[in-house]
């Protein structure tokens, strides 16, 4: 098996806990190391990789695909940069901070022949694709509503400044939007409209921190939800059918664990705790049931072993361009939505 070299545009907290782990133990991965600006980090978790003093040294090395994972407002000029050196590209997200360049970075893509995907990894949580096996299962009969939830509480600021300071890239819109969005339309394609409520709440905040939108079908509504003042959670998602309901926790443990060290694994990895399993409420048979849901196995290996696949046999990658650009159409709909309060066209 020919190994895909890979190198990663910094060793953060995203570079650490979401992308170098899977990169390890996919036999189908080398990981050749991060551009480190300051911090010099990657080689204490992977002593025999190499860190770059600069994005232009990272390029001229041996480098087929690069995990583009710097803030948000670098995302194009990076990936742009990426894509004309002739490498493959994984971005993460929010994939760009505008449809033009989003656009532009898919149409060089295809151009040059090469791989693009925006890493939308919550399409492989343990609790959406137990939504996403519900609604495909059709126990809830013609759906009539949607609400999705990415809350929080947490009322203090960001101490990264990236995060905090006014610039196109910041917000939650751009931060968890992105996420709940992509998941929306993975379900349920591209509405025909949106409207956006899009605020500001914590004391002293400078970007967005609570978003309300509703995303419109010609029979059917998704309303997308997050905020930072919410100690008691609501479902994270709430599915309403003609037939019946399904309720679902937000429950999904990969990124805790992550976060403590733990390694992925093919295994038990991503089994959520039996107390966050769903209610399905719904009418089968001419019968009426209310039980739990067993909830399906999360695992981000899936994305980074479509984007191999996608490179060594020349098959779509696992969450397109096409699908960033049309998750940053939601974005910049909601925005002119909620400064001109009506509702906006796609």
């Amino acid at each position: 098996m020919k190994k895909i070299k890979t190198a990663l545009l910094s060793y953060g907290m995203s570079g650490k806990v979401f992308h170098a782990p899977f990169l390890d133990i996919h036999p189908g991965f080398e990981l050749l190391g991060s551009w480190e600006r300051s911090k010099k980090l990657i080689q204490e978790d992977y002593p025999e990789v190499k860190s770059y003093p600069s994005i232009d040294d990272l390029l001229t090395d041996d480098v087929d695909l690069v995990i583009v994972n710097t803030p948000v407002g670098t995302h194009y000029e990076y990936a742009k940069k990426v894509l004309l050196a002739g490498k493959h590209a994984v971005v993460e997200k929010a994939f760009t901070t505008t449809v033009a360049e989003a656009e532009e970075l898919a149409k060089i893509a295809h151009e040059k022949g090469l791989k693009l995907a925006v890493f939308q990894n919550r399409r492989w949580d343990s609790d959406f694709k137990t939504i996403q096996k519900i609604i495909n299962d059709g126990v809830l009969g013609d759906l009539v509503e949607a609400e999705f939830h990415f809350d929080r509480y947490n009322p203090l600021l960001s101490s990264k400044a990236h995060k905090e300071t006014a610039n196109d890239g910041a917000g939650v819109l751009k931060d968890l939007g992105p996420h709940i969005i992509d998941q929306a339309i993975c379900l349920f394609g591209s509405p025909k409209s949106v409207f956006g409520d899009v605020r500001i709440t914590r004391e002293n905040s400078l970007v967005d921190d609570w978003f309300d939108l509703l995303l419109i079908y010609d029979d059917f509504r998704v309303r997308l939800k997050a905020g930072f003042f919410v100690r008691e959670a609501n479902p994270a998602y709430t599915i309403h059918g003609k037939k019946g309901s399904f309720l679902k926790p937000r429950g999904d443990i990969q990124e805790d664990e992550l976060k403590i060290g733990k390694k992925p694994n093919l295994e038990s990895w991503g089994t959520e705790s039996e107390d966050l399993q769903g209610i399905l409420h719904t009418e089968i048979d001419g019968k009426v049931i209310r039980k739990k849901v067993w909830t399906l196995q999360g695992n981000y290996f899936s994305f980074f072993d479509g984007v191999f696949n996608s490179i060594t046999n020349n098959v779509a990658e696992p969450v397109t361009a096409q699908d960033g650009v049309k998750v940053m159409q939601i974005i910049e709909a909601a925005i002119a939505s909620n400064a001109q309060r009506t509702v906006i066209n796609l």
